[in-house]
């Protein structure tokens, strides 16, 4: 098992894994709007090519509106 963080919550993956493949086996909200890996901005177009591995922190950023 490989230990990440997913907005600050550790998370176990079985192994290294892109960014989308992710995103379906880790409880993320439905309307993300961005990921960040290690503080960087993953396009969506790259969500396939991005690998999460170990010690990897990553943050699933959502719109919260307000007035």
């Amino acid at each position: 098992m490989i230990e990440i963080k997913v907005n600050g919550r550790s998370e176990q993956i079985q192994s290294e894994m892109s960014v989308k493949q992710l995103l379906d086996t880790v409880e993320v909200p439905p309307n993300y709007l961005a990921v960040e890996v290690n503080g960087d901005v993953v396009p969506r177009e790259s969500y396939a090519d991005k690998i999460v591995g170990a010690g990897d922190e990553v943050e699933v950023v959502t719109l919260v509106g307000g007035g």
